[in-house]
């Protein structure tokens, strides 16, 4: 006995190590659920009274949590009671309603490829409630039985199954709970099944290859590995500091001359160029001449010193400086970029 166990382990240790690169999703809630119908005849285990045969129909819904283990619920009809148990005169001899277990066998030991194979074997064992008609009595009884699955089609969506099984009626002797051939009924079923679609687009359970995409991921990682590292080098740029054009007063036979700089492509006052404008008295008459430099086009310098005018020129008359005349000359090679205010 020791020697079987032992064997049954190592038996097992190969399987799962066969299927341990192999990973199964997690399927949601209304996934994997199929339904079928089936019809058959049963006969006592026992062979006494072989017929007439006890023709039975039904419906079944099941679920399947992994590719190995399943739930499924059985509703049946019962038409004949060749000792099924309790006789009733009545068309319908019972209804039998049960909760079954399944194990995929072919899936537990070969494991599961992502997609059916066209022969399975599967083990359908449960309990379910057996309901005379007209006699208004109950029996337990205990279902042990094999599904042969044929998967059809591409998809794999539709299954003919033959089952062999057993049902043992548990309650209908004279012990409370027994397994007795002398009460147990033989039988053999065809069944349809459709397997619904499920979230992931097919009718069945994904796989993926955890080793393959572990070996995609190094191979990528190798490649990496083998191009150049890119030094990304930032270079930083400074700023060019403009340094105004220091302003100048200057005095002539026409009058007194404020000059101020302006920043290159600008109009507006500096602090510098605002303090000298401060020092034109009040009340006093002026004229605005202002130029640009030889960079940009005629065009845009033109209208760059007309600005640079009329920024003077607003500046002094918020001071009350009275403002003659303000204009712009476009370019002067030698004064620049600069305004020129002529006290008269």
């Amino acid at each position: 006995m020791k020697k079987f166990y032992l064997m049954l382990a190592l038996f097992s240790a190969v399987v799962m190590s066969a299927n341990a690169q192999i990973a199964t999703e997690n399927s949601k809630v209304l996934d994997n659920i199929y339904v079928g119908v089936e019809v058959g005849a049963t006969t006592p285990l026992s062979f006494k009274n072989v017929f007439p045969v006890n023709t039975v129909a039904g419906v079944k819904i099941g679920k399947e949590f992994t590719p190995v283990v399943g739930i499924e619920i059985e509703g049946q009809t019962f038409f004949n009671d060749n000792n099924v148990g309790r006789w009733t005169n009545t068309f319908v001899k019972g209804t039998n309603v049960g909760l079954n277990g399944t194990i995929n066998a072919s899936n537990l030991i070969w494991g599961y490829k992502g997609t059916p194979r066209f022969f399975e074997v599967k083990a359908n064992v449960g309990l379910s409630w057996l309901h005379y008609m007209n006699a208004g009595a109950n029996d337990l009884l205990a279902k042990t039985g094999v599904d042969f699955y044929f998967n059809l089609g591409k998809k794999k969506a539709h299954t003919i199954s033959v089952s062999p099984v057993i049902y043992w009626n548990l309650t209908g002797g004279p012990a409370k709970i027994q397994f007795n051939s002398s009460r147990a009924q033989i039988g053999l079923f065809a069944s349809y099944i459709y397997h619904f679609k499920t979230s992931n687009g097919t009718h069945h359970f994904k796989t993926y290859d955890v080793g393959a995409m572990m070996d995609e991921i190094n191979r990528l990682n190798d490649e990496l590995a083998k191009k150049p590292t890119e030094v990304v080098v930032e270079k930083v740029v400074e700023k060019e500091v403009i340094k105004e054009v220091p302003t100048a007063t200057v005095t002539s036979a026409s009058g007194e001359k404020w000059i101020v700089t302006f920043a290159t492509s600008s109009a507006k006052l500096t602090p510098e160029a605002k303090f000298i404008l401060n020092q034109v008295c009040e009340n006093a008459v002026v004229d605005v001449t202002a130029t640009a430099s030889q960079s940009g086009s005629a065009k845009f310098n033109q209208k760059l010193s007309e600005k640079r005018a009329k920024a003077v020129a607003d500046f002094l008359t918020n001071r009350g400086v009275k403002v003659n005349s303000a204009e712009g000359k476009g370019v002067d090679a030698t004064r620049g970029r600069s305004a020129v205010v002529t006290v008269k």
